[in-house]
């Protein structure tokens, strides 16, 4: 596509009603309640785990370094939204969460079927696929607001208050907290029954059906080299906070087994951080409308990084306390990834490039778990483990100063698409 029709493109596309933003907000964020929740409920879930199948927390981590080896075809799902449209592509990410999820609860009496079906569930929400819609349908000058409030729908704190409610209350299996997630993928079927094609996509395919704009399979053949770098920039960002995260996942284990909580003790100390979180992402996006994306990441990773050390190293009333804080902050240099990358790509092809920076990124599933095995080994009660991972949180820095990324603070996507 030339420059003048890049920069035309978003004229072209009717705005979408205040009702029709309000309710896309909203149901993508419930599809970002079950990424976010499968992608956390290990934090709690993990110590039950390890106690049935009679495994150690290492062993476990070696083999999901081995298993989410998988994760690098996630291209393959990010590219459907480029082949078969961005609300077809939601329908398949939602049925993938929610089956998997029942099959934990059904088809596990061994480690190993565990191990499958929590690559499956690991596998969907690796893509970030519900960042793009409400990436198209925002208005230029509200799109980080727009982008942070589903991300901060996603953080509402079931992964808090599920688990004591299934384990404690209604006495069932520790696989019900992936169970739950079957339950709400119904009634998200029913509302994606509203959902309409973005405009963006539906512009891009008709000047395919015209014959002005090339088709493509996963960007092979369309993406260029400044795509190439931003896969690069985003992916390098993005694994770096990745791995940081597979560490920070194993918080309920270091309260629940190392330090010795209980159940509700360690839930209340997560419903903290996720209030905190949901918090930190709100802040991230009026913050890097008015400030920019990178500063706003820079600021973000320095504190995080003090606090990881700072679990470390805290006791008694001060752990909960720096854990609790830390969640703001780990929200809020996630926003960057959820609000930057879907919106620097251009829009034939940002469902391809998406897949390629996820594919990269997922390296930190291999590294992340093996670091943590590593680190588990060499510090059990895991005082230099938080140490590995506030190091790890500063990368993000590095990269920004290093590089310095092009600013897409309130530009319209196709002006970002000819000037990065």
């Amino acid at each position: 596509m030339e420059a003048t029709e890049e920069l035309t493109l978003g004229s072209k596309v009717h705005a979408r009603s205040h009702g029709y933003l309000v309710y896309l907000v909203l149901f993508m964020g419930l599809v970002a309640v079950m990424d976010q929740y499968l992608s956390t409920i290990k934090s709690t879930m993990t110590s039950y785990m390890v106690a049935e199948y009679g495994i150690t927390a290492s062993h476990f981590s070696w083999n999901e370094a081995l298993y989410l080896i998988a994760t690098f075809f996630v291209f393959l799902l990010n590219g459907a939204n480029d082949l078969i449209g961005r609300r077809l592509s939601i329908l398949v990410l939602v049925l993938m969460m929610g089956l998997s999820s029942l099959a934990i609860v059904l088809f596990t009496p061994t480690f190993q079927t565990f191990m499958i079906f929590y690559t499956i569930a690991m596998f969907t929400t690796v893509s970030n696929m519900w960042t793009i819609p409400i990436s198209e349908e925002a208005p230029a000058d509200k799109r980080g607001k727009y982008v942070s409030i589903v991300y901060v729908i996603g953080l509402i704190p079931l992964q808090a208050l599920l688990p004591p409610l299934l384990l404690n209350v209604l006495k069932l299996d520790w696989r019900w907290m992936y169970g739950a997630m079957f339950i709400l993928m119904l009634p998200l079927l029913v509302m994606w029954q509203s959902m309409k094609e973005t405009g963006r996509f539906n512009l891009i395919q008709r000047q395919r059906q015209e014959g002005t704009l090339k088709r493509h399979l996963f960007g092979v053949g369309v993406i260029d080299r400044r795509d190439l770098r931003y896969i690069a920039i985003s992916a390098s960002i993005w694994l770096a906070w990745l791995i940081y995260s597979v560490l920070y996942y194993w918080a309920g284990y270091y309260f629940m087994t190392v330090k010795g909580y209980t159940l509700s003790q360690w839930s209340l100390v997560q419903l903290g951080m996720l209030i905190m979180a949901m918090a930190g992402g709100v802040a991230a996006g009026k913050i890097m409308d008015r400030v920019g994306r990178n500063t706003a990441l820079v600021a973000g990773c320095v504190i995080l990084a003090l606090l990881s050390v700072g679990i470390g190293l805290a006791d008694g009333v001060f752990l909960p306390i720096v854990a609790i804080i830390s969640g703001f902050f780990t929200s809020f240099t996630y926003t960057w990834v959820v609000v930057y990358v879907p919106e620097v790509f251009p829009t034939e092809r940002r469902g391809a490039c998406m897949g390629w920076t996820t594919t990269v990124a997922r390296v930190s599933y291999v590294v992340g778990p093996a670091l943590a095995a590593v680190m588990l080994n060499l510090s059990p009660t895991m005082e230099w483990f938080w140490v590995a991972a506030g190091g790890v949180i500063l990368l993000p820095i590095a990269i920004i100063l290093g590089v310095k990324p092009y600013e897409t603070k309130i530009k319209e996507l196709e002006r970002i698409a000819v000037e990065r």
